[in-house]
């Protein structure tokens, strides 16, 4: 009886062989024999990203698989490291170069914003008990989460989006408005802002404080309503309108050179 186990070893083994052959005879039909065998590699992280974006499943297999095929070109079968380790981030790399690219947008689960937000109070904790900065296990551990999970996390919070400055904030006193409308400099109006720009509206951010940046980000970032990130923070719904506010109003500051 053929089990899972002997089937992975199938597997590995038999694109061990192929990737051996491959490096000494690059041929097409080798190359697709082994895109053919680690397809389930691109399955699942299709599935992944597919599943946080508007994009069309097929068209990330397809842009997926150009990844993998990077990760056979590029692979030393004496290094003696595991191809599925060495190809997913190859993959994974490449569908999040075709979503930015495209400016889709990719959501962060509300799980993960909470444990992210958690996070930094923690590390900043353990770093003043170990006097260095914790590891990966260490801060999965405190978050009661797997090492797995938390390097998820700090991926997508490392690959999301620009704040985009069109985004509609909607306030019951002062109407419909976007962060855009409040720089005077209508350069930043554009839909997609030019890449010295989105430098300067992070550098602007990073003079905030942290909750109001927090507020900032969970507001245009990731599209929550003010209730939303109020009981994601565990601060009242005033509390959010009042931080959205005066961020708001530093940012205009800071951004038009007038906050000396």
């Amino acid at each position: 009886m053929v089990t899972p186990v002997t089937q992975e070893y199938e597997l590995k083994h038999e694109s061990l062989r192929l990737l051996q052959q491959y490096q000494e005879e690059a041929s097409a039909k080798i190359r697709n024999q082994l895109v053919h065998l680690n397809f389930g590699l691109v399955r699942k992280e299709a599935h992944h990203w597919a599943n946080q974006c508007t994009e069309s499943y097929e068209d990330l297999l397809q842009v997926g698989c150009i990844g993998l095929i990077r990760a056979i070109e590029r692979f030393d079968t004496t290094k003696g490291k595991a191809f599925s380790s060495f190809a997913i981030p190859y993959i994974r790399g490449e569908i999040q170069h075709y979503l930015r690219d495209r400016g889709s947008s990719v959501r962060i689960p509300r799980r993960w914003l909470a444990l992210r937000q958690q996070s930094v109070s923690l590390i900043q904790e353990l770093r003043g008990k170990l006097n260095r900065q914790p590891t990966d296990a260490e801060v999965a551990a405190a978050l009661d989460i797997s090492v797995a999970e938390w390097q998820e996390i700090k991926l997508a919070d490392q690959n999301r989006e620009p704040l985009s400055l069109d985004t509609p904030v909607r306030d019951p006193e002062e109407g419909t408005t976007s962060l855009g409308e409040l720089v005077p400099d209508p350069r930043y109006r554009s839909f997609q802002l030019a890449q010295e720009d989105q430098i300067r509206l992070q550098q602007a951010l990073a003079h905030l404080e942290q909750r109001t940046r927090d507020i900032l980000e969970f507001v245009f970032l990731h599209d929550l309503t003010q209730k939303e990130v109020a009981e994601l923070l565990n601060i009242s719904v005033v509390t959010v309108s009042r931080r959205l506010k005066k961020g708001l109003d530093s940012l205009k500051k800071l951004m038009s050179g007038t906050d000396h």
